[in-house]
């Protein structure tokens, strides 16, 4: 679907009208309410009731600015559009408004590279698990404040470890994980990143431009030949952290076969089998072979 085939709303506001009218205590207020009601529409005055404002006139112009960009008044009362939603969620998210610090840590789980234990760190929502001692990255991508809340270590771990999954198969996708715009994905063959890889694939968003870098082999935590050959080993792909990968984190286990057009396998082993995947330039699966790791 091009620009053309979609039609603007009469309705609608330039972006910084938009951010001025949820700008105001009361209309957040009245945004959270909705979101927090288990049971929508809400009727006007069960709505004033819980956001606590007794001047019904004054609540009512609140209520008048945030519709209908905000909230959608039906003949039942009023309930939130995707837009309050997504006001409502980025404060709950704590991107705004907080700047926690977390005491770095030490995981049990071993470097990729040297074996050494992994150290975790937490700052400018940035999470980045790597080696002290060797200096490998295991990765650095943004966990949000929110996410901290009422989580133990090994709990935010594995949040984070579903986040990175997430949002980095929807973008190999190609689907951007912030505004579900067009991803494109570029094989990277050199170059300086968290990860400290040379191959690597980059995604860019053409409508947002939000970006994502990752070692080639991350792509595969959810392809089936994947999640089965490992499965066949006794290893639960979904359970394990993709740090413990070393296709996750690196491209020790990547060579590139062509270039024009991209061919890249990516050898992933257990016990003594090997899975080789090979994949194209957008990361697709082209095709996977399990041989004996004594034979390669």
């Amino acid at each position: 679907m091009s620009r053309a085939d979609i039609q603007v709303s009469d309705d609608c506001v330039a972006p910084a009208e938009a951010f001025s009218i949820v700008g105001n205590e009361t209309r957040l207020s009245i945004l959270e309410a909705l979101f927090e009601h288990s049971e929508r529409p809400v009727r006007f005055s069960e709505l004033r009731k819980t956001v606590g404002l007794r001047d019904s006139a004054q609540f009512n112009y609140h209520l008048d600015k945030l519709t209908p960009q905000f909230v959608v008044r039906t003949d039942a009362g009023y309930d939130l559009r995707t837009a309050g939603e997504r006001v409502v969620q980025a404060v709950l998210s704590g991107s705004f408004n907080e700047h926690p610090y977390v005491e770095p840590f030490t995981l049990s789980d071993p470097c990729t590279n040297c074996g050494t234990p992994l150290s975790v760190r937490y700052e400018d929502e940035q999470l980045a698990i790597s080696c002290e001692d060797c200096g490998r990255g295991h990765g650095t991508y943004t966990f949000p404040p929110g996410g901290l809340s009422d989580r133990s270590r090994s709990e935010l771990l594995r949040a984070f470890d579903q986040r990175v999954r997430h949002r980095h198969c929807l973008a190999a996708d190609g689907v951007c994980p912030v505004c579900s715009g067009r991803m494109e994905t570029t094989i990277v063959p050199e170059g300086d990143c968290c990860l400290g890889v040379g191959l690597r694939a980059e995604h860019s968003c053409a409508n947002c431009n939000h970006e994502l870098c990752s070692a080639i082999g991350l792509r595969l935590l959810d392809q089936s030949d994947v999640v089965s050959f490992y499965a066949d080993h006794g290893i639960d792909c979904s359970s394990t952290p993709y740090w413990r990968f070393d296709w996750c984190v690196s491209d020790d286990c990547t060579t590139v076969v062509q270039r024009d057009p991209w061919r890249i396998e990516v050898a992933l082993s257990a016990a003594e089998q090997t899975l080789l995947v090979e994949l194209d330039g957008s990361l697709a699966v082209q095709q996977t072979e399990r041989v004996d790791s004594a034979k390669r």
